[in-house]
């Protein structure tokens, strides 16, 4: 029998009542379920089952309320007549990469768990209108939980684009978990910057068993997109507001996740979204300067950067470490516009004395970092360091390891990181 993932008295509970994953079972504690019965994570306690209830939400049931449980059915895996879509040759031709992140999914019956739907037909049976904006080629480059990817990862994925890039395919959909897509973001348009195509990274908030799941949405409006504006460059496509009447086109550096679970958890910092895709309309920013350069691809990075939010008690023997470590580049958060407390300035001297490049951003989440104002600011102007303006640290961090990997020398990176290249600074 099945009992994937149950243990101690989970598992002595569900063999002596003969249920297995999978089963469609009713149990009576201090009210009256029904739903499938769910694997459960290797490191759960062994004191609770989970179904998913019809609802497509799972519910934990402590073991020891429980004083009935009966299966009602034992579903079968049915194989699902699948039709493939007909191309449409007077529709352009869209193709989906998938890197980990699920935007189109079908739930299994048999465990109840959620199953990516990656080929032109599942994505057509689970979306059927996207057969009518597009013919859709897709391809796993890998799956990954975003918070798992590397910088190999990003690379892998810029030169999967840079064979694309002068392909038949009108513009291409990136499918990626939302935990790190900001970083992948930065990424690609640092090293695929002039990219002539238009490229969505789209992912969901709320998997697609759940009535309140944005992946089908997400998906519809990047291809929208992507078939409908003339624009190029790096988006992350993700929804504008809680309901589904806007889907915002974020630029690739000026975007952030700053909600862990809303559905409009992406924003544009320091201004509006590139684009607003609505039902029947695409919306252009008109404030929204686009950047027309010559593409140019770079594809390398140096992760021997670091991030460091600045704190108050702060020790700055961290930076001898970093120091001592190797590293070439230190990205602050700073406090307000700019600043670093005076206990670090002696480690800071010594870090530019080993050559290091040392970036100011600031952590208020908009607002331009100004280094003049104050004299700590000053100070730490005199010391090196370099402020960044608007950048967004995790943006910032980004591009000091792509600027790292492509300058030849301190004084180029320098140089490459004042220099406005993907929008990464906005007035």
């Amino acid at each position: 029998m099945s009992h994937s993932g149950y243990r101690g008295k989970g598992l002595e509970f569900l063999e002596k009542n003969k249920i297995e994953v999978g089963n469609l079972v009713k149990v009576q504690a201090d009210s009256t379920y029904s739903g499938i019965l769910m694997p459960r994570y290797e490191h759960s306690d062994d004191g609770h089952i989970v179904l998913k209830l019809k609802n497509g939400y799972n519910i934990g049931l402590e073991i020891e309320k429980i004083s009935k449980i009966e299966i009602e059915s034992n579903p079968s895996v049915k194989k699902e007549n699948i039709s493939h879509p007909q191309a449409d040759p007077s529709l352009p031709k869209i193709l989906l990469i998938s890197t980990g992140g699920t935007i189109a999914s079908r739930i299994d019956y048999r465990t109840g768990g959620v199953t990516p739907a990656l080929t032109a037909a599942e994505l057509n049976a689970s979306v059927p209108e996207l057969s009518k904006i597009a013919n859709i080629d897709t391809e796993v480059l890998f799956s990954e939980y975003s918070e798992n990817l590397l910088p190999e990862h990003w690379m892998k994925i810029a030169e999967k684009l840079n064979s694309c890039s002068r392909s038949e395919y009108k513009g291409i959909i990136i499918a990626h978990g939302t935990d790190t897509m900001q970083y992948t973001a930065a990424a690609l348009s640092f090293s695929l910057q002039g990219y002539p195509k238009p490229v969505a990274l789209v992912g969901s908030q709320r998997s697609s068993d759940r009535p309140s799941s944005d992946a089908a949405l997400n998906l519809l409006s990047a291809a929208k997109f992507l078939v409908k504006t003339d624009a190029s460059g790096i988006f992350v496509v993700m929804h504008n507001s809680t309901s589904d009447d806007e889907i915002a086109c974020h630029w690739g550096t000026r975007v952030r996740k700053n909600h862990t679970s809303k559905r409009n958890a992406f924003q544009t910092v320091g201004g509006s979204p590139a684009f607003i895709v609505r039902k029947d309309s695409i919306e252009r920013n008109p404030s929204f300067g686009f950047i027309q350069k010559p593409f140019n691809p770079r594809i390398n990075f140096n992760n021997k950067v670091m991030l460091i939010k600045y704190y108050p008690g702060l020790d700055p023997t961290l930076i001898d470490h970093i120091i001592s470590s190797d590293y070439k580049a230190i990205i602050f958060e700073g406090t307000g516009l700019g600043h670093v407390g005076r206990t670090m300035y002696e480690s800071i001297e010594r870090a530019k004395r080993k050559g290091l490049f040392i970036g100011m951003t600031s952590q208020c989440i908009d607002g331009i970092v100004r280094m003049t104002v104050y004299d700590s600011g000053r100070d730490l102007l005199n010391l090196g360091v370099t402020p960044l303006g608007n950048m967004i640290p995790e943006t910032a961090l980004v591009k000091a390891m792509w600027a790292l990997a492509n300058a030849k020398d301190s004084n180029e990176m320098e140089k490459i990181m004042k220099e406005n290249i993907a929008l990464e600074i906005s007035d």
